[in-house]
């Protein structure tokens, strides 16, 4: 009995670190293909918060449907568990539509949700999350990391020492069920089963190319009053600075910049520091999955370098077009 061929992928995967030209590549399929986006971004499902995440512009959006952006308030959470879940009905309903789901950002541990699996991993008791945060206020978060880093030295290695959220949420595994966080990342991956993957990533392969973009797309972010989104989203009152909407780069230093009253020269200096440590960590992430195709970012067409690997895929039956 010949072998079965080989099933299709049913979506395609943009990924990138951030300011690597995501955006623009989307909009260049959408121009060629009956596509519709996906937001892969932890900060675009937050209402309000427009300038300091790069939000597509309301003329963008207005090119092609996009999904995943404005579904939460500011002061509500969104986690990968909630994105499989939306982004899975999102790719029936985009595919029974005729349309090709392109799944576009940079949020790489909700990719590697979607492909992988979710993790059975426990909840944390407020109290236990309350006395996490305790600690971190007197220690500070580095010595925390150094903490994490004797209990599950994998998952240290991958984290910023200020990064508290994942430190936060990787310590409060650990208490809670006396596991490491990565042992439930190996044990998932062990048994998740194999997803034909049809994911492009935007690389630069020189850093000061990115590095460069980062900074021109903060400096564009604070001259489009960045600042004064921030105060906005202070003033309503019920938002704080340990909510994972303002824990985003650059809402949590313009929060702290006005805290402490920066002047704007070190609030630029930290925002675009924190921003490159972001993309570094997004590249690592993107490193660990093998089973992507590199587009050169710098690449002067690297838009239409991507529209021609999606046109491939599609004449070769690798990408199913529609349900």
């Amino acid at each position: 009995m010949p072998p079965s061929p080989p099933s299709a992928a049913t979506w395609i995967g943009l990924a990138g670190p951030t300011a690597s030209g995501k955006t623009a590549a989307a909009l260049a399929l959408a121009q060629a293909l009956p596509i519709e986006i996906i937001s892969v971004d932890s900060a675009l499902v937050y209402r309000s918060m427009d300038i300091g995440t790069a939000k597509p512009s309301v003329q963008e959006q207005a090119q092609v449907p996009h999904h995943l952006i404005d579904i939460r308030d500011p002061t509500e959470s969104y986690n990968a568990g909630a994105f499989v879940r939306d982004a899975t009905r999102l790719i029936d309903e985009i595919r029974a539509r005729g349309r090709l789901p392109v799944l576009a950002g940079g949020t790489m541990l909700y990719f590697n949700a979607l492909v992988h699996g979710i993790d059975d991993m426990p909840s944390a008791a407020p109290e236990l999350r309350e006395r996490i945060e305790r600690e971190a206020a007197e220690r500070g978060w580095p010595a925390m990391h150094a903490q994490l880093t004797l209990v599950d030295p994998v998952t240290a290695a991958r984290l910023a020492p200020n990064d508290s959220q994942r430190i936060q949420r990787a310590l409060e595994v650990w208490h809670a069920s006396g596991r490491p966080l990565s042992s439930f990342h190996a044990e998932r991956t062990a048994t998740a089963a194999a997803e034909p993957l049809a994911l492009i990533s935007l690389e630069p392969q020189e850093r000061p190319w990115l590095h460069e973009r980062i900074a021109q797309r903060f400096d564009a972010m604070l001259a489009a009053g960045f600042v004064d989104e921030v105060r906005a989203l202070r003033a309503r009152g019920d938002l704080k600075p340990e909510l994972p909407s303002m824990r985003c780069v650059g809402y949590r230093q313009a929060w702290e910049a006005l805290d402490r009253l920066w002047p704007m020269d070190e609030l630029r200096e930290r925002g675009i520091a924190a921003t490159r440590q972001l993309a570094k960590r997004q590249v690592t992430w993107l490193r660990s999955m093998p089973q992507r195709t590199v587009v050169e970012a710098a690449a002067p067409d690297a838009a239409q370098q991507v529209l021609g690997q999606v046109r491939a895929w599609l004449d070769a039956g690798q990408v199913k077009w529609a349900a």
